[in-house]
């Protein structure tokens, strides 16, 4: 029988009140067979846990260590400059206090030694998206930050800001043999799949730079078709994820509250997505193969990462797990349904 080339994964982010055991406890529970634990979740008192302790606590419990959600610190990063006080809820508290060269700073050898973790881990695909480098008039899109008369470039200042910031860290992952996947993301340094094509551009094709595909952030005029065949040759990791788009409703509105935005992250089965489709474009554009290729597995993950701004989290993910097992993890197809036909 043919075998499908996904398995079932969930991401930690969403998580992090449970430690990286129970984490793990409550992924297998739901039925995933890997698990993408956030960066949080490694920690120890001081620094990072052993490679060894958090190889251990994966057989433990017969779970693939599918990736390290690295997506808070990379965005600190990449954003503190802007001195928003946006960094804080992702940093130490005696961190926050310091200027924003100092945070930077700190992120960036935070960061160095997560990237050397990876590679003692064997993680080759660091999923994670890049921060504010352009600076938030340039993020809202809005005319202000292309005009030239008032003597600035925004855009030049920022394709220059972001080589020159990025720099060590991509040698550095470069060095090890990572792939640093950039989810495409409102907010980031890349909010489409041309402003990513742009970045690799500005940093001469750098090898390194990869995306993690999401669908759940095409929601503002580029469907997932459109983002993902566009930077189709370097995903390398895939979220799954829906959301619901509800009329009537500005989707810039400045709501706190979920319930009451217009779009909304949903149960992966009712949203507005086709996740059949998408799953379909993954393959389509050679994701699982690649991943499969550059890890050394069998089978590359569907890390679920369900929201809803209804249902409570922990029946969210576990529901979104049951979901990609149960209707994505299909056999693959070995021919044309064609091939038969007429014998």
């Amino acid at each position: 029988m043919a075998q499908s080339c996904f398995h079932p994964s969930i991401e930690g982010a969403q998580h992090g009140a449970k430690s990286l055991g129970d984490f793990l406890e409550y992924a297998k529970r739901s039925g995933a067979t890997g698990a993408q634990p956030s960066n949080y979740m490694l920690q120890a008192e001081k620094g990072f846990k052993k490679a060894r302790e958090i190889k251990e606590t994966f057989e433990q419990r017969g779970m693939t260590l599918d990736g390290i959600s690295t997506h808070c610190p990379f965005w600190v990063h990449t954003t503190a400059w802007t001195g928003s006080p946006t960094v804080r809820p992702f940093i130490p508290a005696d961190v926050a206090k310091k200027s924003a060269n100092e945070i930077e700073k700190w992120a960036e050898n935070y960061l160095l030694k997560l990237l050397d973790l990876c590679a003692e881990l064997g993680i080759k695909i660091v999923p994670m998206f890049w921060g504010v480098a352009f600076g938030w008039e340039m993020a809202t899109g809005y005319p202000w930050g292309f005009w030239k008369s008032g003597n600035y470039d925004l855009l030049k200042e920022g394709q220059d800001r972001f080589v020159k910031k990025t720099a060590k860290l991509r040698e550095r992952a470069n060095s090890l043999g990572i792939f640093l996947a950039h989810e495409i993301h409102p907010g980031t340094a890349a909010a489409c799949s041309d402003e990513f094509n742009m970045l690799v551009k500005i940093c001469n094709g750098d090898k390194c730079l990869g995306v993690n595909a999401d669908p759940s952030h095409c929601w503002e005029g580029e469907d997932f078709e459109t983002r993902f065949q566009k930077v189709g040759s370097r995903v390398y990791g895939c979220h799954v994820k829906n959301f619901v788009i509800h009329k009537n409703i500005p989707l810039r509105k400045m709501e706190p509250n979920w319930p009451g935005r217009a779009m909304q992250f949903c149960d992966i089965g009712s949203g507005d997505l086709n996740m059949t489709r998408y799953v379909e474009l993954m393959i389509n554009v050679g994701y699982p193969q690649r991943y499969c290729q550059i890890m050394g597995r069998t089978t590359a993950p569907l890390v679920v990462e369900a929201e809803s701004a209804y249902r409570e989290l922990d029946a969210t993910s576990a529901n979104g797990v049951a979901y990609v097992r149960d209707n994505l993890c299909f056999p693959l197809a070995g021919g044309s349904f064609e091939d038969g036909m007429g014998a």
